[in-house]
């Protein structure tokens, strides 16, 4: 028995790939065993030509081998998994802020390890959680200390799950691996663009927190740190908003990008930050069944909800406009964690089947068009979010208006759309800062020769201003504060990373940082 590589096996949209083996047999006329998925894309550069590409593992029969060599097969051998990381060098107490991707899987990490992490989460356990998200969308209802952005899993939670990542790590895997074991799709570990879906995220972080807590981890909801305590220059514990504290010998801070409360007061006493860019813009809603039909022509109903990602770079202004978080058969949803200011962001569930597809459309914001602060990036994006507020008429109605109107196109009443409770018109040029209105304007109608009707046929909703962090908590090469030892900044919250992915990664990382020091 021989093991092979089949680089590239094409199915035509319709043909059951739950019948994969079958097929191999079929074409190659060989009794072969299909033995692993290393891949599944679909490629729709010729729509009239879609193919669902394969990369494949199989075994066959010594004697059919040289005939599937001559074919296009290839001998194959399998890497060897990475070992698991040992034991920490030594025991430590070690406190994690936040229990999103990076905080989450730094605690996982570290339990594996032999460590006991403590999780001070702001918001409520997920079910709890929902409750609240629920009421936000029904009656307008904010918590701020629970809603889309805080709570268990962080905001990645309320997100289409996607799990695209430009970074290269060997911590992936396990990651990866950690999610299947907690309930996600096999079909993660082979997708060209795997996602979760944000029903499926529910169960899995409650998930993990049973595996924690049954390591011996320990959780404190409802803990919104309010400072620092130090001791002889390196960290010593978190103090509370109600003044309980909580201590440790090391700490890793993964806090999210809303926490804004927090940095002001990290800035107050003196952490090291600094102004990174970022991006803001509104969120664009079409009918799936649009989009679906742009991407896919006559195979849109044979197929799984399509996205786009689109680019649009100005050389004038060195700006750049590009969709963001693009949410197939989902909807959109208010990101508010602030009475009196709205944003807006996208999810989607594991199915994608709903009828609206939306994504963001943000132009690049530059730390000097924020001012000198480390803190200027929050207050344009609290001034953006404060207009829009007001422009939805109070009662966390989204401001909305079509992408016609908007490029100055005619007058047309904005489409119906997903989010709840409801939208209010109004006119994006009134709330944007022009800098950013004016290379929208190029950028869609740049997208709608790139697929025609993308204007015509899109909603606007806004604003959008969560993308990422506007500042970033500065680390050395050991991955602690430059300012406080003993800390660890980590994830998006952060300012080093971007996604599900990258988070957990940059959390898992400074783990072991954790579990290999003396």
């Amino acid at each position: 028995m021989k093991y092979l590589l089949i680089e590239e096996f094409c199915l035509r949209p319709g043909q059951n790939g739950e019948k994969l083996e079958t097929l191999l047999r079929s074409r190659f006329k060989a009794d072969l065993r299909l033995l692993k998925i290393l891949k599944r894309s679909i490629d729709a550069r010729k729509k009239k030509e879609i193919l669902i590409k394969y990369r494949l593992v199989i075994s066959a029969e010594d004697a059919e081998v040289p005939n599937l060599l001559a074919r296009g097969c290839k001998p194959w051998i399998e890497e060897e998994a990475l070992p698991s990381p040992g034991p920490a060098r030594r025991q430590r107490d070690v406190i994690i802020l936040g229990s999103g991707p990076a905080g989450l899987f730094a605690a996982l990490r570290l339990a594996e390890r032999g460590l006991r992490p403590r999780i001070l989460e702001r918001g409520k356990r997920v079910e709890e959680r929902h409750g609240d998200v629920v009421k936000l969308r029904s009656e307008g209802i904010l918590d701020p200390e629970s809603n889309i952005v805080f709570g268990e899993g962080g905001a990645g939670t309320y997100s289409d799950g996607k799990l695209t990542t430009r970074i290269r790590a060997e911590e992936i895997h396990w990651f990866y691996e950690k999610l299947i074991e907690h309930g996600a799709d096999p079909a993660i570990r082979y997708e060209t663009k795997p996602h979760i879906g944000t029903d499926a995220l529910f169960k899995i972080v409650a998930s993990i927190r049973n595996s924690l807590e049954a390591l011996g981890c320990r959780y404190e909801f409802g803990a919104r740190v309010k400072s620092l305590i130090m001791n002889e220059g390196k960290f010593a514990a978190f103090r509370c908003a109600d003044g309980s504290e909580y201590g440790a010998e090391t700490a890793i801070i993964a806090c999210g990008h809303s926490a804004r409360d927090f940095y002001q007061s990290l800035e107050e006493q003196g952490m090291a930050l600094e102004a990174k860019g970022f991006a803001v813009g509104l969120r664009i809603e079409h009918p799936a069944e649009f989009i679906n039909r742009a991407q896919y022509g006559e195979a849109a109903t044979l197929l799984p909800a399509a996205d786009y990602r689109l680019t649009w770079n100005n050389a004038r202004s060195g700006r750049g406009c590009y969709s963001f978080c693009m949410c197939p058969g989902g909807e959109v949803v208010n990101s508010s964690s602030e009475a009196g200011m709205l944003c807006v962001n996208g999810m989607s569930y594991s199915d994608r089947a709903l009828a609206f597809s939306n994504a963001a459309i943000v132009v690049s914001v530059k730390p000097e068009d924020c001012g000198p602060s480390g803190l200027g990036g929050i207050a344009f994006q609290r001034e953006l979010e404060g207009r829009a507020f007001a422009a939805g008429g109070g009662g966390f109605f989204a401001c909305a208006q079509s992408a016609q109107g908007f490029l100055g196109r005619g007058k047309k009443s904005v489409n119906a759309s997903s989010y709840r409770p409801g939208t209010r018109e109004a006119d994006f040029h009134d709330i944007l800062p022009s800098f950013i209105s004016d290379e929208l304007v190029a950028a869609l109608a740049d997208f709608d020769r790139k697929i025609p009707g993308f204007v015509s046929e899109g909603s606007l909703l806004g604003v959008e201003t969560r993308t990422s962090s506007p500042l970033r908590i500065l680390r050395g090469q050991d991955g602690q504060s430059l300012s406080h030892p003993g800390i660890y900044p980590v994830g998006e919250g952060s300012g080093y990373s971007g996604g599900i992915v990258s988070s957990a990664v940059d959390g898992i990382k400074a783990a072991d940082r954790i579990a290999d020091s003396i």
